[in-house]
C-alpha cells in the first residue's frame, strides 16, 4: 500500500492486502491467511480478515456483476486496488450481516486512498453508496453463479447436475479443520486449553476441530497436533508400509510425516522441486533425522530404477477438490489448463513406475476432481507401461479397517465410493474433506 491510514481497521487492512497479493499471483490464501503478520492480530481481527478474503474470493463473480453495472463505463478496466476495495466493500454490505453499510463504505475509501488512489476513492464512495440502496441481494440458492460457467458445465457433464451443485455449494463454505494428534496426552492438552474436537469420518487418527483456536496451542507449536485435511491423510494411510519408500512430490511434508509414522524402520526419500517448498519440507522434517533424505529433485528426472518397494506420487494439479479453502483457483484456470497438468502428471507417474522394483505398491493422487488429471492419466500410462496392475481400492480399504485405521462407518462409505476400476473419489463435503483422487497400484514386473 502507498500509505497507511489509522481509519483503516487492522482487519480490513489484513484482507486488502492478502487479496492483492492473491490479485497479482503473489502467495495462495490459505498460505498467506496462516502467515505472522496475520496471527499478530487479535483472535476477532483474524477471523473478520478470514471470513473477508475467502469470501471475495468466493463471490467474486456475482460480486463484479453487481459493482459493474453502477460504474459510469461497466467495461472499464479498473486498477486492481480499486476493483478490491469495491468488492470488499460489496462483500460487507451483502453478505455481512453485522457490519453497517457506512462503516463498509468509508473503509473502503481509505483502503483505496491509502493505495494512492486518491481520485478514484470517489468512484468508490459513489458505486458503494448506490450498491446499498439497490437490490442488489446475492441468492444463496444458486451456488453455481458463484464458479466459471465452463468449470460448471464440464462438472454437470462429467457428474450430474446435483452433484455439480453440491461441489459448488460446498465451495462456497467454511472447510472443516482437521487435525492429526500424537498420543492421548496431547489430546487431553489440547482439552485443557480449550480445543474441542471429535472423532473423523474416516480416520481413527483424524479429529474434527469443534472450537477453540489449536493454531495457539503449545502442542501446534511443536509439532504433536498438526493441520491436515482428512482425504491427504487417507492417501498417506493407503500407502501403507514399506521397507524403502518414496515420496515424489513431499511438500508441504504432511504425508511423509505418516508414512514415517507408519514405517518406523524405513528409509524414506522425499522429493521437492520448488526451492522455497524444498526449504520448509527440510525444516518440517528435521526430527526425523537420517531416516529421511530430503531431495529437491524434479521427480520426472529421478535416476533410480527398481529402487523403492513403496511410492507416493501425490501429483501437482489443479487443486479442483480445494475450492473451499482456496476459492482462488476458480479464478485462474482456464480449460486448456488440465491437458498441460495431465502431461507432467503422465511423467511423474511413468517415472514412479520406473524407480518402483517388482511387487511395489504405487500410489496416485490429486486434489482434482478432474477426469483428465486422474483416470485418464492411469488408462494412458499403463497403456504404456507393461508389466502394472491396479488394485482395487475397495479392498485395501478392508485392510485398513482390520487394522483399526479406518474406522468401521468410513470404510464401509469408502467401499461404496470405489469405482469398477478401483479408483477412489472423495468429493469436496461428503466425508467433510476436500476433493481427492486416489488409486493403488502393483508392479508386477
Amino acid at each position: 500500500m502507498a500509505r497507511t491510514s489509522e481509519k483503516i481497521s487492522p482487519a480490513r487492512k489484513a484482507a486488502f492486502e492478502i487479496l492483492l497479493a492473491v490479485e497479482r499471483g503473489r502467495g495462495h490464501s490459505d498460505d498467506l491467511l496462516r502467515s505472522k503478520s496475520v496471527s499478530r492480530l487479535s483472535a476477532s481481527d483474524r477471523n473478520l480478515a478470514t471470513t473477508m478474503v475467502l469470501g471475495v474470493l468466493r463471490w467474486q463473480i456475482a460480486l463484479d456483476a453487481r459493482i459493474r453495472p453502477l460504474l459510469t463505463r461497466p467495461n472499464a478496466k479498473l486498477d486492481a486496488e480499486v476493483l478490491l476495495a469495491l468488492r470488499l466493500g460489496a462483500f460487507q454490505m451483502l453478505k455481512l450481516d453485522r457490519i453497517p453499510a457506512h462503516a463498509a463504505i468509508d473503509e473502503s475509501v481509505e483502503l483505496a486512498q491509502a493505495a494512492g488512489h486518491r481520485f478514484a476513492s470517489g468512484m468508490v464512495n459513489a458505486v458503494l453508496r448506490k450498491l446499498a440502496t439497490a437490490d442488489a441481494r446475492i441468492r444463496e440458492d444458486d451456488p453455481k453463479a458463484a464458479y466459471p460457467l465452463w468449470m460448471v458445465t464440464r462438472w454437470m457433464r462429467f457428474f450430474g447436475v446435483e452433484k455439480a451443485e453440491a461441489i459448488c455449494r460446498n465451495g462456497l463454505s467454511e472447510p472443516e479443520t482437521s487435525v492429526r494428534i500424537q498420543g492421548s496426552s496431547t489430546a487431553t492438552e489440547l482439552v485443557d486449553a480449550g480445543v474441542r474436537f471429535t472423532q473423523g469420518q474416516l480416520l481413527t487418527a483424524a479429529r474434527k476441530i469443534l472450537s477453540g483456536d489449536v493454531m495457539e496451542t503449545a502442542a501446534f507449536r511443536d509439532g504433536r497436533v498438526r493441520i491436515q485435511d482428512e482425504g491427504s491423510q487417507l492417501v498417506a494411510e493407503i500407502a501403507g508400509s514399506g521397507a524403502e519408500i518414496l515420496d515424489a512430490c513431499a511438500a508441504p511434508g504432511g504425508k511423509t510425516l505418516i508414512l514415517a509414522e507408519r514405517n518406523p524402520q524405513a528409509q524414506i526419500v522425499a522429493c521437492e522441486v520448488n526451492p522455497q517448498r524444498y526449504a520448509s519440507l527440510r525444516k518440517r522434517l528435521a526430527s526425523l533425522g537420517s531416516r529421511v533424505e530430503c531431495r529437491q529433485a524434479d521427480a520426472t528426472e529421478l535416476e533410480e530404477k527398481d529402487a523403492f518397494d513403496l511410492v507416493l506420487a501425490d501429483v501437482p494439479c489443479s487443486g479442483t477438490g480445494t475450492l473451499g479453502r482456496n476459492p482462488e483457483i476458480r479464478h485462474r484456470l482456464q480449460p486448456e489448463d488440465f491437458a498441460r497438468q495431465a502431461e507432467r502428471q503422465k511423467a511423474i507417474l511413468t517415472t514412479a513406475l520406473r524407480v518402483a522394483r517388482r511387487g511395489a505398491r504405487i500410489v496416485y493422487s490429486t486434489c482434482s476432481l478432474e477426469p483428465e488429471e486422474n483416470e485418464q492419466v492411469i488408462q494412458a500410462v499403463l497403456a504404456e507401461v507393461p508389466g502394472v496392475r491396479l488394485v482395487s481400492l475397495a479392498v485395501r480399504t478392508v485392510q485398513l479397517r482390520e487394522k483399526a485405521i479406518i474406522t468401521s462407518d468410513g470404510a464401509e462409505r469408502l467401499f461404496k465410493n470405489t469405482s469398477t476400476d478401483g479408483f477412489l473419489r472423495l468429493f469436496p463435503g461428503d466425508f467433510g474433506t476436500d476433493g481427492f483422487f486416489i488409486a493403488l497400484m502393483e508392479k508386477l514386473a
